[in-house]
C-alpha cells in the first residue's frame, strides 16, 4: 500500500496566505523574573587563626579558622603541606580535606615538623579565594633517657637523654 501511495502525485495547496506578520516579542517579564531571583555570591576568603597553645601533639595539629562575613558556606577546603627550606619545596605532597566545621584536627603528622595550612570556603556559586597561609608546628618527640649514663649521689643526679627529632628542640623540662 505504501508503494502505491508513494507512486501517486500529490498536489498540496496551502489554505493560508504566506504573508507572515512581523511580531515583536516582549521579554520584559522574563527579565524582571530573572532579576528577582536572589543569586548567592561565592564566599569571601576565610581567615586562618595562628596556632593556639596546646593545639599540637607529636603527630597531630588542631587548625582553626573563621569566616568574617555573612556569606553562605556549604563546606571548607583545608589544604596543607610540610614546610621545607630546600629548593624543591614545591614537590612536597599537598593534602586537601573537605570539612563542614571551622576547625579540624590533622593526624598522622611528623613530630617537630612545620606544616603550612590554608583554607577556602565553598558554596553553590563557587569557591572563595584561599586564606593567608599559616605555619603550625607539631610537638617534639619525647627524648630517650640514656639509662646507662645516669649517675647519682646523695645531693645530685646526672641524667642524660637524646633527642629523636631532626629539627633542634628549644628547651627541655626535667621533672623530679
Amino acid at each position: 500500500r505504501l508503494q502505491e501511495f508513494l507512486k501517486k502525485e500529490v498536489d498540496l495547496e496551502l489554505s493560508a496566505l504566506p504573508d507572515f506578520e512581523e511580531r515583536v516579542i516582549d521579554v520584559s517579564e522574563v527579565e524582571q523574573l530573572m532579576n528577582s531571583i536572589n543569586s548567592i555570591p561565592a564566599p569571601c576568603a576565610p581567615v586562618i587563626n595562628p596556632q593556639a597553645p596546646n593545639a599540637a601533639t607529636g603527630t597531630s595539629l588542631r587548625v582553626c579558622w573563621g569566616l568574617f562575613s555573612d556569606d553562605t558556606v556549604q563546606c571548607y577546603q583545608l589544604c596543607y603541606k610540610p614546610v621545607s627550606t630546600e629548593r624543591h619545596s614545591d614537590e612536597l605532597a599537598e593534602h586537601t580535606l573537605k570539612i563542614k566545621e571551622t576547625y579540624c584536627t590533622i593526624t598522622d603528622l611528623l613530630p617537630n615538623t612545620q606544616y603550612e595550612f590554608w583554607v577556602s570556603a565553598l558554596n553553590a556559586s563557587g569557591i572563595s579565594p584561599p586564606s593567608e597561609r599559616a605555619v603550625y608546628v607539631t610537638a617534639p618527640s619525647p627524648p630517650t633517657i640514656k639509662s646507662k649514663k645516669i649517675r647519682s649521689c646523695e645531693s645530685a643526679a646526672l641524667v642524660c637523654w637524646e633527642s629523636r627529632d631532626i629539627n633542634p628542640v628549644d628547651s627541655y623540662t626535667v621533672e623530679l
